[in-house]
């Protein structure tokens, strides 16, 4: 099988979107799946400067080829016509096209070359179907869907969803669709940094560490966590909170929790690391004795499979679509979207140590079983196999 990957961009600074697609490429190409992707050299969206690859020429990585093209004129949003070119004259050579990313207009634009071209496609919408999602900017959306991508939804192969309450309550526009539930997966981390980590920091070994690791957005619920970890600090816990993100595309709001930081009394309590990535990221997940991502919406939640797989419990909101095998196997604790029951639950973790290792080890084993790359890359391409036949 000849397969593509088509990404606008696979910057690790845009995060879960680009992780997936290089953890799925070299465990696809593993299997004897011969492997092409194709993106832009987009690397963040306010002034920071594009990646330094070669464009426009194949490079072999891993077992597969990437090729870069230039992200221009609309930086903001990925757009690259190189690339669209490109794919409309290859498109032919190839099996199946897997598409990460809705409401992108490279993404959009290629779903569209790839009906003309009748080369079979599978959506990947990256949560932009999560009707919280939507109302941020619904009439924009409805508008885009009407011109563009119902009919691109419509002749879809697949809608690739990574967690069954992601497909239950994703938003179709009134499209039929045919849904591939497959989850992500995640390398665990080999790094064990935990103890330069905390001497770097300062940060005494019998201090917990509590972790939130994702992008720096609204529907991230620091909103919630800032307030909870205050109350915590007032009621006489001790710990050390690390805030590890950022937000290429919003520097402002990152700035607002930064600075809702500094002027409270988390300040002393509390290390900024921005972007992290490699052995830092490594050695992060599993010095944490804690993980928390209290998000408003969250499709999947790549940063929480990661945690576990390093053996560290997690603390997720009801809205993280993979709660419900957080809460099954045990790998933590699921708290509603509140500040009172957030607070809680990190009480009962912060004071429970003994609990938060058999809870840590319980979601380290569901990890390797369930988010292997290896295994999740076998179910595609049994899914991309069961789509060419029944073409």
């Amino acid at each position: 099988m000849r397969i593509l990957q088509i990404v606008p961009s696979i910057s690790l600074i845009y995060g879960g979107p680009s992780q997936m697609v290089l953890g799925l490429a070299p465990a696809l190409a593993r299997e004897g799946v011969e492997v092409t992707i194709l993106t832009t050299n987009s690397n963040g969206d306010r002034g920071q400067k594009s990646l330094d690859v070669p464009l426009n020429t194949p490079i072999k990585q891993d077992g597969y080829e990437i090729i870069y093209f230039r992200s221009a004129p609309f930086r903001r949003y990925k757009f690259s016509l190189d690339l669209l070119k490109w794919l409309n004259f290859h498109a032919h050579k190839f099996d199946l096209a897997h598409i990460h990313a809705l409401f992108s207009p490279v993404s959009s634009v290629a779903a569209a070359i790839c009906r003309h071209q009748k080369l079979p496609y599978i959506l990947r919408p990256l949560g932009t179907l999560d009707p919280a999602d939507i109302r941020k900017k619904r009439q924009l959306k409805k508008f885009y869907a009407l011109m563009l991508e119902s009919a691109n939804i419509a002749r879809a192969a697949a809608m690739h969803f990574t967690s069954i309450q992601e497909a239950k309550i994703s938003e179709r526009f009134g499209v039929a669709t045919r849904d591939l539930v497959i989850p992500l997966g995640v390398i665990p981390s080999q790094e064990d940094g935990e103890s330069t980590l905390r001497q770097q920091w300062s940060i005494p070994v019998d201090v917990p560490l509590v972790l939130f690791m994702s992008r720096i957005d609204p529907k991230k619920g620091l909103n919630l966590l800032i307030p909870a970890l205050e109350k915590l600090l007032a009621a006489g816990l001790n710990f050390h909170f690390v805030l590890a993100g950022t937000n290429p595309q919003d520097p402002d709001y990152e700035e607002k929790i930064k600075s809702q930081i500094y002027n409270s009394c988390l300040r002393s309590h509390t290390t900024i690391t921005g972007f992290v990535t490699g052995e830092l990221k490594s050695a992060l997940l599993q010095a944490a004795d804690i993980f928390v991502l209290p998000s408003y919406y969250e499709n999947f939640g790549i940063a929480v499979a990661e945690a576990m797989a390093a053996g560290t419990p997690v603390i997720i909101s009801d809205q993280v679509h993979i709660c419900q095998e957080v809460h099954e196997s045990e790998s933590g604790w699921v708290s509603k979207l509140e500040v009172p029951t957030l607070t809680e639950l990190l009480r009962i973790a912060l004071q429970n140590p003994y609990e938060c290792q058999r809870r840590g080890l319980r979601a380290k084993e569901y990890a390797l079983q369930h988010y292997s790359w290896d295994a999740i890359a076998r179910q595609m391409i049994e899914a991309y196999k069961n789509i060419l036949v029944q073409r």
